[in-house]
């Protein structure tokens, strides 16, 4: 049987991830209350931040930034966006 959570993204009862994405406690918030879902369009978008504005994950400024985006991307405020992309035609 499917593990579900209270996605804080979507607001809904939803699949799970399998486990923590992250370890400590941060990765153990994502786990209760990220859906895989939620999880898997945060990495799309996080990719896109990633080479959009050239972000270098050595960098820990640039790491630190992406963290924020995340925590604003799952928690519902205005999150940073590629510039110029347009997504494709559904």
């Amino acid at each position: 049987m499917t593990r579900t959570v209270m996605c804080r993204k979507y607001k809904e009862e939803l699949p799970g991830l399998e486990r923590p994405p992250y370890p400590g406690a941060k990765g153990q918030d994502i786990f209760e209350h990220i859906s895989a879902q939620a999880w898997s369009d945060w990495l799309k978008h996080q990719t896109l931040l990633i080479n959009e504005k050239r972000l270098n994950m050595m960098n820990a400024e640039d790491r630190k930034y992406l963290a924020g985006e995340m925590d604003k991307f799952f928690s519902g405020e205005d999150y940073a966006k590629a510039d110029g992309y347009v997504p494709p035609a559904q």
